[in-house]
């Protein structure tokens, strides 16, 4: 296999997968492993040519040293990529085809008790899908099974690592009252917002899920390591690097794309003018999920960057947990985890209703961009928790009681 001993790579990848697989499996994991290590996070050149011709056929592409036009020619009509653009990625990831790395990180994931995850697992996080060739190719993850199933009702809160008294407190505060409406908590487990994300989600009892910029075996910042163990035992810790891969600048940036991906919403709760987490907040929007934003004092450079973000219409100001709870209602999580769309068909199509004005399937279809068919698959399941119902006219949208 990729010229190996077959039975090594099964027995690593049997041991990260948590149970028996058949042959073809065990190689689709074998090359996503390996790719995870080869491209970095974000790559779409990878996700294009993975989407198109499959990870072991792509891995193959580059154990065996094909040419560009060669690659070229296999995508055929299912790639968008140039001559130019496949010789540059094979120039990128051929210094990293190592079969050594990638058997030396599923080893240490073995040891470590982490998990690969592939987008064809029941607990792949299906927000991720909306990133398209910019999606992960793996996942390594520690942690509960519970907490990554608890990503289709989370809410991330992030901000800055220098965070003030003032952001601390508002955070504790959104973090355990989000956790008490039955929200799980994601945050990138930095020093200051971040941290105090997590800490307020596991006293509260809550799901929580850290997502990190390097390896799930290399806990940063270190001076969190107690806390990421902590994360490790009642929530979940994730990376799209294999073990042992350390994080950079560049990591941290492509990390907020899976925090904005794998929530609901994103809440800034305290951010400076050039903060990171205005990165994440982009992310967001850009994938159509909601964003919220945190006042501050006006005279607090702290809070610059969440005061920029409302200032713009990036971002909605919000100032308590229920608030937060607006940006996304949990009635919607159906539409949102719907196996017919991702997050964004969900909102869409919630957006393109009224509480008052029935409309038909078809007249829904045309305000939210989604097909017919779509539409009444998830209206259907959006019955069933009571967020939209059905009358003699069309389909209502239900007003939410104030409680």
């Amino acid at each position: 296999m990729f010229g190996l001993k077959e039975a090594e790579v099964a027995e690593l990848v049997r041991a990260v997968a948590g149970r028996d697989l058949h042959r073809d499996a065990i190689e689709e994991r074998f090359a996503r492993a390996t790719w995870s290590g080869i491209a970095e996070p974000g790559d779409g050149v990878a996700g294009l040519v993975i989407d198109a011709i499959g990870a072991p056929r792509a891995l193959a592409a580059v154990v065996e040293r094909w040419s560009a036009e060669r690659l070229l020619a296999e995508l055929g009509a299912n790639g968008a990529a140039t001559e130019d653009d496949l010789q540059q990625a094979l120039d990128r990831w051929m210094p990293r085809l190592n079969s050594g790395a990638a058997l030396i990180a599923l080893r240490q994931a073995s040891r470590v008790g982490a998990a690969l995850r592939i987008p064809s697992d029941e607990l792949w996080p299906a927000g991720l899908d909306d990133l398209q060739i910019h999606a992960p190719l793996a996942l390594w993850t520690r942690g509960t099974t519970t907490a990554l199933r608890a990503l289709t009702r989370s809410i991330a809160l992030v901000g800055a690592r220098a965070a003030t008294g003032y952001g601390e407190h508002v955070t504790m505060e959104s973090s355990a009252g989000l956790v008490d409406r039955g929200y799980a908590i994601v945050s990138g487990a930095a020093y200051g917002i971040d941290g105090m994300a997590h800490r307020a989600a596991l006293a509260s009892k809550g799901h929580t899920v850290a997502f990190l910029a390097g390896g799930v075996d290399r806990f940063y910042p270190s001076g969190h390591d107690a806390l990421l163990t902590r994360i490790v035992k009642s929530g979940a810790v994730v990376s799209e690097l294999p073990p042992g891969s350390p994080p950079t600048k560049w990591r941290f940036l492509q990390r907020n794309r899976l925090i904005a991906a794998a929530s609901l919403a994103t809440v800034v709760v305290e951010a400076g003018w050039r903060s990171g987490s205005l990165n994440t907040a982009h992310h967001a929007g850009s994938l159509g999920r909601p964003v919220g934003a945190v006042p501050g004092p006006v005279t607090s450079a702290a809070s610059s960057g969440c005061h920029r973000l409302m200032r713009e219409g990036a971002a909605i100001c919000v100032t308590t947990a229920d608030e937060m709870a607006e940006l996304a209602p949990l009635e919607a999580l159906v539409a949102a985890d719907s196996r017919v769309g991702g997050f964004a068909e969900g909102t869409r199509l919630l957006d393109a209703m009224s509480t008052r004005a029935p409309r038909v399937a078809s007249d829904i279809a045309a305000r939210a961009g989604l097909s017919i068919a779509e539409v009444q698959a998830l209206l259907g399941q959006l019955e069933l928790t009571g967020a939209v119902g059905e009358r003699e006219r069309g389909w209502l949208k239900v007003e939410r009681k104030a409680e």
